[in-house]
């Protein structure tokens, strides 16, 4: 995952861009409009975190002339404007989401999650790694071609294992996007639910594709 962070005070721009590297991403940092108008038209990013009073150009007219050139990078608008004309404004001129100033940092990375998680489903019909194929459209989970039956929730897990594979995913962010905050992070039906999807993939392909971190969460690698 690759993401921009347009953001005039330094100092938290540089804080935002080590929490999300320590996170996995790549982050790529800018603190005035004109140099983040200009990477967000020739780089690739998954997703731009966007400030709006920035020297040089607006946050707003970055956002405005981006959308003319690109409808699909999920943009998350960072800004201590608070009202509710501004957020309208930043999201009738193309924003995905907006953040208020001051904010927690887990609440951008929950922020962020959501955003790259509609991103991946909306671009990616059918999610890979190695011989699982999962279709998001049918819900379907196939090894080397032959359907494998999951349960609701399996599916579920599979999915996200599949859209944040080769990254570490503690059992509160499972909690937090697949349980709806619903059990604790001790519960039980967590470990029972991904024992079972883990049983189920060891026996279709021979090995286990999803390791325990202890202490730490799961990871699925490619």
């Amino acid at each position: 995952m690759h993401i921009l962070v347009i953001e005039d005070e330094e100092q938290l721009c540089r804080s935002m861009a080590e929490g999300l590297r320590m996170d996995g991403y790549e982050t790529d940092t800018c603190f005035d409009g004109e140099e983040g108008l200009e990477l967000c038209m020739t780089e690739n990013y998954d997703l731009i975190l966007l400030d709006l009073n920035l020297p040089g150009i607006d946050g707003l007219e970055i956002l405005r002339q981006f959308r003319t050139f690109n409808t699909n990078t999920p943009v998350l608008i960072l800004s201590a404007r608070v009202q509710i004309q501004d957020k309208v404004e930043g999201l009738d001129l193309g924003a995905n989401d907006y953040l208020t100033k001051p904010f927690h940092f887990e609440e951008l990375e929950a922020r962020i999650r959501s955003l790259t998680r509609r991103k991946f489903i909306q671009e990616d019909v059918c999610l890979r790694c190695s011989r699982i194929t999962f279709d998001t459209r049918t819900r379907e989970a196939s090894v080397d071609g032959t359907p494998l039956a999951l349960t609701r929730k399996e599916s579920a897990l599979l999915e996200y294992f599949l859209l944040h594979r080769n990254r570490i995913i503690s059992p509160e962010e499972m909690i937090e996007h697949l349980w709806d905050g619903s059990v604790n992070s001790f519960s039980n039906s967590i470990r029972v639910h991904i024992s079972s999807l883990r049983k189920k993939l060891r026996t279709a392909l021979g090995y286990d594709p999803i390791q325990n971190k202890i202490g730490q969460g799961y990871i699925m690698e490619d």
